[in-house]
């Protein structure tokens, strides 16, 4: 992300996982682990919504820990059908786990983070997750907390926003949605990145 991001490799299910940790001036909040889109469709951890999350969660005081899925960049192993992908993001949480500790995803690193959350013991579970274009029609999204950041983009072409609609819905969960974006927030990582400093900076009550 800049020359001061760090690489580290850890020891994950499949073999060695490659991950990339940016830290925010002074003291952080706490750790937040941040899931890449699909790897059979050139997702990775340096996928431009990726690291702009990342950026979102450095610029809000915590540290942020990007990583590469199982036979991505120098992470070791071979793709698993989403199932040891899953295995993966709970190998990094647990890691760089602290007490306090937030979780996201983009499209189908959502997926991921959504599954990851639901196998967490409860004093474990994450501060708040953030989900941005969840990969809702491709895969089986698990339930979320009422209080999980969702955006996702009105043009999207990979995953209809109807699609997070009828996910979000039973759930009552509200939608972020940015008129007229795609999939990848072209022209709008930075109103992404904007948004979601907002939404998880604490409100002070009146």
């Amino acid at each position: 992300m800049n020359s001061n991001t760090q690489r580290q490799s850890i020891a994950g299910p499949a073999g060695a996982i490659e991950c990339a940790i940016d830290m925010p001036a002074g003291r952080a909040h706490g750790t937040a682990v941040v899931c890449h889109p699909h790897p059979q469709f050139g997702g990775t951890m340096d996928n431009k919504v990726v690291q702009t999350l990342a950026r979102a969660f450095v610029t809000l005081g915590w540290r942020s820990v990007r990583f590469n899925f199982r036979g991505i960049g120098g992470s070791q192993g071979a793709w698993d059908e989403g199932v040891g992908e899953i295995d993966d993001a709970l190998a990094v949480i647990d890691a760089f786990h602290e007490p306090s500790f937030m979780l996201a995803g983009f499209s189908f690193g959502a997926y991921v983070a959504s599954h990851a959350a639901t196998r967490l013991a409860d004093d474990r579970k994450p501060r708040r997750m953030v989900l941005v274009g969840p990969s809702t029609q491709r895969q089986a999204m698990a339930t979320v907390p009422a209080d999980t950041l969702v955006i996702h983009g009105e043009a999207d072409d990979v995953v209809p926003l109807a699609a997070t609609f009828d996910w979000a819905r039973p759930q009552s969960l509200p939608v972020v949605v940015f008129p007229g974006v795609g999939h990848f927030f072209h022209g709008q990582l930075h109103r992404l990145k904007t948004v979601v400093v907002q939404e998880l900076t604490p409100r002070v009550a009146l």
